[in-house]
């Protein structure tokens, strides 16, 4: 069966998927039928060529999870800004002035930041109004900015070089808490 059929299901992978991939439909076509040799019929031909049709679809399949994984995950990967000890260090200084405001102020932060839901989504998550939200998420950023000032930012981050938190006018720089403060609809 396979000196008989090897050459016309190889032929059938090159012609639909390339010269490339047709060696590996076709150890995998007939590892299937070795598999399955009881249910080969005869002529086998027809019944190779659908496995191996199978087998390319899989692959396609295989192929597109693997794009939609990996643009996924660029979807959530942090763009490094420059130098990557300073997002980190960032990233901690957040995370740290996070930590040290109320929990009811985390909640309503990560609901719209991090969740990315409008003050209105986010208040219906809540269980208040749209403009109560909107007063809580305003204290809840002023308390967030009075968190990551008192906690010195970046400068406290472990393996933070001493001095580079300072700006050339010799004020703190404020750990990146854009996107907490930006303002939605």
């Amino acid at each position: 069966m396979y000196d008989a059929c090897r050459q016309r299901v190889w032929a059938y992978a090159a012609a639909r998927a390339g010269r490339q991939i047709a060696d590996e439909v076709v150890s995998e076509t007939f590892a299937v039928a070795w598999r399955r040799i009881a249910d080969v019929p005869d002529p086998a031909l027809p019944w190779l060529l659908g496995v191996a049709r199978n087998v390319l679809r899989d692959g396609y399949r295989a192929e597109a999870r693997r794009e939609a994984c990996t643009a996924e995950l660029a979807r959530w990967a942090p763009r490094p800004s420059g130098d990557i000890a300073e997002d980190v260090a960032e990233r901690l200084a957040v995370l740290r002035a996070m930590a040290a405001i109320p929990e009811g102020d985390r909640e309503i932060l990560i609901l719209v930041a991090w969740q990315g839901l409008s003050p209105r989504e986010a208040a219906r998550v809540v269980g208040c109004s749209p403009a109560a939200l909107r007063v809580r998420l305003h204290r809840a950023r002023k308390r967030l900015l009075r968190a990551a000032d008192a906690g010195g930012g970046a400068a406290d981050a472990p393996g933070a070089v001493p001095g580079a938190a300072a700006e050339a006018g010799g004020r703190p720089v404020r750990p990146q808490v854009g996107i907490v403060s930006e303002e939605r609809a």
